[in-house]
């Protein structure tokens, strides 16, 4: 079994709930996501399995999409509603024009700063294990892209909006309801998360991990998406015939020894074919074809 499983995250798991599941259930020890979810979150966590967790890395170019929903007038130490609030503010002035113009500024690149009950290292301890033991740290403010931040649902009568938004890897959704939020000048927190798409991976084509487990493995093997598809921002490149022993022992091949089928939209890396299949991952400098990640070697 070596592929990809679109898993629909329940409420109340840790993504490392899910692969141990899977782990237990497949008796496959090389399981791991792409991108980890809060446990109050549910939705898209593409699960990689045996081969296919070499390539984890080549996801990072892809775009998440999120429905969510947030409460106006509240504050909490966790950004979301599972933490201790701190802070209740009337938001009954609050206007709809407001709202929107809050939401409109937050598109395009933005700075942001991550929480800090966050899965973030700092000196190799997870921030929300320091945020729990009440240690004083800071977070470095990134810059995230955010393609799409739209308003779904407005009730303003009881602080409530639903919103769907598209961004880049090591977006918060909690901190643009932080963000959003403040600039209101009446605090907001989450109040529900799903993930709805993941590059290639969307929401209506998951499965839930409870009855992942209750199928045999074939109709497990059913769910299963071989790699290379899943790969969309990599370019493809398709290898000659002689050049295949050399790419798997980890040799470059000059321009003459391979055709570009398909240029790539994340940074410089290629899937590499020989025929129809799928042998590994490559990058091209100076026309030279360098293997990155050989993964079908008996080929």
């Amino acid at each position: 079994m070596n592929g990809i499983i679109n898993v629909n995250k329940p409420a109340g798991w840790t993504s490392q709930d899910v692969c141990s599941k899977l782990r237990s259930r497949l008796h496959i020890k090389k399981i791991g996501h792409t991108g980890t979810l809060d446990p109050m979150a549910t939705g898209v966590l593409p699960v990689c399995i045996g081969k296919a967790t070499r390539i984890i890395e080549y996801y990072d170019g892809d775009y998440k999409s999120y429905h969510a929903a947030m409460k106006l007038g509240m504050t909490s130490d966790t950004l979301d509603i599972t933490g201790e609030l701190s802070e209740t503010t009337d938001c009954a002035n609050i206007s709809e024009k407001a709202v929107r113009e809050a939401f409109n500024a937050y598109t395009g690149m933005v700075e942001q700063i991550p929480p800090k009950y966050s899965a973030l290292k700092i000196n190799g301890k997870r921030a929300y294990e320091l945020a729990r033991e009440g240690k004083e740290f800071e977070l470095n403010t990134r810059t995230v892209e955010i393609l799409k931040n739209e308003i779904s649902c407005m009730n303003l009568e009881k602080g409530i909006i639903e919103f769907d938004v598209t961004c880049s890897k090591g977006t918060y959704i909690r901190s643009i309801i932080d963000d959003i939020g403040r600039s209101l000048g009446c605090g907001a927190v989450m109040t529900a998360l799903e993930r709805t798409g993941s590059g290639y991976f969307k929401i209506e084509d998951s499965v839930g991990i409870e009855e992942l487990c209750d199928m045999s493995d074939s109709e497990i093997a059913e769910f299963i998406i071989p790699m290379e598809e899943t790969l969309i921002n990599l370019g493809k490149i398709e290898l000659n015939d002689n050049r295949v022993t050399a790419f798997i022992n980890g040799n470059e091949s000059y321009s003459a020894g391979y055709t570009v089928v398909q240029e790539p939209f994340f940074k410089n890396y290629y899937r590499v074919y020989i025929g129809a299949a799928f042998i590994g991952i490559g990058s091209v400098e100076n026309s030279d074809l360098k293997p990155q990640k050989v993964i079908n070697a008996d080929l």
